[in-house]
């Protein structure tokens, strides 16, 4: 079963530290086999406050996980958090 990172955040407020973020999570992404589904496409909240939205797809759950707590990515994170607030929650597709 595919594994999804969902990510909800706010506007982003610092485009440097979000250049420097995408470029670092591209390598790690490939090695993961992610694919980015969506992000920052139309976004239509209905409840809760979300600024933009973003859904990565893992060919597996295990995958999702390991990608995030993978070393490389665990150094590309800190400027992600400095881009932009986020939450980001892995789930288990169908």
């Amino acid at each position: 079963m595919p594994g999804y990172w969902i990510v909800k955040g706010g506007e982003i407020r610092d485009q440097a530290a979000y250049g420097e973020y995408a470029k670092r999570w591209g390598p790690v992404a490939e090695r993961f086999g992610a694919r980015i589904l969506n992000a920052g496409g139309r976004l239509d909240a209905r409840e809760g406050a979300w600024g933009r939205a973003v859904v990565v797809e893992f060919p597996s759950f295990e995958q999702a996980v390991a990608c995030y707590e993978d070393e490389e990515y665990q150094t590309a994170l800190p400027f992600a958090r400095k881009a932009y607030e986020r939450d980001l929650a892995i789930l288990e597709g169908a």
